[in-house]
């Protein structure tokens, strides 16, 4: 686990390694985490959920791992506000993956840069 000091801050430069596979699936695991309100306590060799809204504690009580869980991806994707979802597009330019270069990593990767895109936008 990457401490919160260690966790990249989150730009649209952060968002840009999200989206061209630049950082690494655990850390960007790790931010949605993070923002969700997921906090690992290292001495009790836990997770703390108790700023985690209830939905997301009540079907996660310890973080997902978005990159191989569709149904918490489904989940993230439905939490992103209607107004926020194409903000890859509209505030980074982002044009997508070209057919045949991308699978559901990469979409799911997506997703997660979009979420946080969001929680930028709103915070």
């Amino acid at each position: 686990m990457l401490e919160v000091s260690q966790l990249p801050p989150l730009t649209s430069e952060t968002i840009w390694g999200i989206l061209n596979e630049e950082i690494d699936d655990r850390t960007v695991n790790q931010l949605v985490w993070y923002y969700l309100g997921y906090r690992y306590d290292a001495a009790a060799d836990s997770w703390d959920a108790t700023a985690v809204d209830p939905s997301w504690r009540e079907d996660y009580p310890e973080p997902p791992d978005f990159i191989e869980s569709r149904p918490a991806t489904v989940k993230l994707t439905r939490s992103i506000a209607p107004e926020n979802k194409q903000l890859l597009k509209e505030k980074l330019g982002f044009k997508g993956y070209k057919i045949g270069e991308f699978g559901p990593r990469q979409t799911r990767r997506a997703t997660m840069a979009n979420w946080l895109m969001g929680w930028m936008e709103e915070g």
